[in-house]
């Protein structure tokens, strides 16, 4: 009898996890977008980026888990995107510029994308 009640609890605190966690990606994402304010961008991307790996694996078995693995991967492959493009700033600032824009841009479409879609209790589908 406290299975249903455990499985909606334990359902209710992945999503406010997944809550927190997708808000602190886009106060970064933003701030990459829009840049003010952003010297706390590193540290909020870091907590978030540390609420996901220890949370994620009490998200195995359920929807949530999509998540973590979706927020868990933009983090990774932005960050080595700008490490990537970073030397375009060395050598010509405005192409570094533009790469820069573009990766934050992604960066913020992949986090409403995946806020959206965990608001409507799904999962993130992943290409095959």
């Amino acid at each position: 009898m406290n299975q249903p009640t455990n499985d909606f609890e334990k359902l209710q605190a992945l999503n406010t996890v997944g809550t927190i966690s997708y808000v602190l990606h886009l106060i970064v994402a933003v701030g990459a977008v829009i840049p003010v304010g952003g010297q706390f961008s590193p540290l909020l991307l870091i907590v978030a980026l540390v609420i996901d790996v220890v949370k994620r694996s009490e998200a195995e078995g359920t929807w949530h888990a999509s998540h973590f693995r979706w927020r868990i991967r933009t983090v990774i492959i932005a960050a080595l995107l700008y490490a990537v493009t970073t030397p375009l700033w060395f050598i010509f600032i405005i192409p570094g510029w533009i790469a820069w824009i573009l990766i934050s841009i992604w960066f913020l479409y992949r986090i409403v994308k995946g806020m959206v879609t965990m608001n409507k209790g799904l999962a993130m589908e992943f290409p095959a």
